[in-house]
């Protein structure tokens, strides 16, 4: 249903009918004015949102989104991801973390990785299209953060890395190691690809998979 097509004036003549109330006592139950309602009746204006809804909840009733199958759509969450500004990102892009986009900032090293960045949307694929398919924006979680990320890897390469020792020396294959706590600094998980055996920076003092 268009803007033009919904009928603000049966809307409004449907909330008294069902709260039983006046123009006058309608108007004084939402803070407007007895005018405004008689012009929403009449066509002769509009009724902001807020009042609407307002009206609406005096009768039991609220307002919604609906899509073409009648389906109800919720707004968007309050507490969607935001910028280090402090401010929620443009409704229309997607929201990403940042270190699924880490090129954007190689180029600029003396510029701080955010958490969260956004993509733009596809020139390519109708807009209506791609808004129907797409995800909402993230909602933030512990650990996001792109350092977070980079030491839950090391952990996990560190996990990886003992679980194999431990096969090895079970089978025979190698003396048990001596207990240590493992220090690669962040330029290790850099270099690292995790398609092998750890890689470590040159003035890495750890060197944890030596052994």
């Amino acid at each position: 249903m268009s803007a033009a097509a919904f009928d603000l004036a049966g809307a409004v003549r449907r909330i008294r009918r069902r709260a039983d109330c006046s123009q006058r006592e309608l108007a004084a139950g939402i803070g407007a004015s007895k005018s405004a309602i008689a012009a929403a009746e009449t066509g002769a204006a509009g009724l902001d949102a807020r009042l609407l809804a307002s009206a609406a909840h005096l009768a039991g009733l609220r307002l919604a989104l609906l899509d073409d199958a009648g389906a109800e759509v919720h707004g968007m969450h309050p507490d969607g991801v935001r910028d280090r500004g402090g401010r929620r990102f443009p409704a229309h892009l997607d929201t990403v973390l940042s270190e699924q986009r880490a090129s954007r900032w190689e180029h600029r090293p003396g510029l701080r990785q955010p958490t969260y960045t956004f993509d733009r949307r596809d020139p390519w694929q109708a807009a209506e299209t791609h808004a129907r398919s797409r995800p909402d924006h993230l909602l933030p979680h512990p650990g996001d953060s792109p350092e977070e990320r980079a030491a839950a890897r090391r952990h996990a390469a560190r996990e990886r890395a003992r679980d194999e020792r431990d096969i090895r020396v079970a089978a025979g294959e190698r003396r048990p190691a001596e207990a240590f706590t493992c220090s690669c600094p962040p330029a290790c998980d850099e270099l690292e690809d995790w398609s092998g055996r750890p890689v470590h920076a040159d003035d890495c003092p750890c060197r944890c998979d030596v052994g």
